[in-house]
């Protein structure tokens, strides 16, 4: 396999590859390392010239950027040399991969001083989404669901289709007469992680869980338990806890999530369009002013 030399190159390869095929460069078939090497190729020259703009010139990534930046991506590997040894088989050292991610900063910086040159969001602006976009602010009715869960398992004599199903109806049983019991049973009971948490799956709506636990769920009344039901993943006991009914998210609640919607949009418009009069013009020219 041919090696990478420029070690810029070889930081954007070893990304491309987790990122593409979840793979080491070292690991990739001949046609992934081209198809890989191709793309750092490319995104390599393009940084360069984000680099030799004017809008790059004054921009600078303080020591505990990158610091803070290289303390995280080791945080990922169980070892330091568990580190050491995957940046070689990228063929980079600490130093060049510093060096690599020092330029990745910068770049995004350089790229976050354009983007502040979008044009700015008015109150006009965030009214007329809000207005011209209602579906997207309509909220669905959710439940605040708990469930016990018996899981089937042949292979252990508790867990059997019969034994399951005997454990379940006791539960359900106990249940059904005093339902404020339900944290507490599916904390000794439930053999779903959840358990820890009371049984609590958290505010769902329709269409989250098994279809007939779904079904089920969205028949309750708040507060009401469900008999016995069946996934394939065993045995099910559900209580409602509380229904949130349907509605339309109000505009003085939608107004900060449409701005930051808006602003982040036009950043990235005014950015790909620097970018694409930067690859038509000379390095180093400033191209919007």
């Amino acid at each position: 396999m041919p090696q990478l030399i420029e070690s810029g190159v070889a930081y954007l390869a070893l990304k491309a590859a987790q990122k593409i095929y979840s793979k080491a460069t070292a690991a990739l078939q001949p046609e992934e390392f081209e198809r890989v090497q191709d793309l750092a190729q490319k995104q390599h020259d393009l940084e360069t010239r984000v680099l030799a703009a004017a809008e790059a010139r004054d921009v600078m990534v303080p020591p505990s950027t990158v610091e803070a930046a290289m303390h995280e991506i080791r945080g990922r590997y169980q070892s330091e040399a568990e580190f050491t040894d995957d940046l070689a088989r990228n063929g980079l050292d600490e130093t060049s991969f510093a060096a690599a991610l020092e330029r990745e900063l910068k770049v995004e910086a350089v790229m976050e001083k354009v983007g502040t040159r979008a044009e700015s969001v008015s109150d006009m602006d965030v009214e007329l989404y809000y207005q011209y976009h209602p579906e997207q602010f309509r909220r669905p009715e959710t439940r605040l669901v708990r469930h016990i869960l018996i899981t089937i398992n042949d292979s252990i004599p508790e867990n059997t289709r019969e034994a399951a199903h005997q454990r379940i109806d006791e539960i359900a049983t106990r249940l059904a007469k005093e339902p404020q019991r339900f944290e507490e049973q599916a904390l000794k009971h439930s053999e779903c992680p959840t358990a820890l948490d009371g049984g609590k799956l958290g505010d769902l709506p329709r269409g989250k869980l098994f279809p007939e636990l779904d079904k089920a769920l969205f028949e309750l009344s708040a507060g009401e338990v469900s008999g016995v039901l069946e996934s394939e993943l065993g045995f099910h006991v559900l209580r409602c806890d509380a229904i949130t009914e349907a509605g339309v998210l109000g505009y003085d609640q939608a107004k900060p999530h449409i701005r930051k919607l808006l602003e982040q949009k036009r950043k990235r418009v005014f950015q790909q369009a620097w970018v694409r009069q930067l690859l038509e013009s000379k390095a180093g020219q400033t191209i919007i002013p």
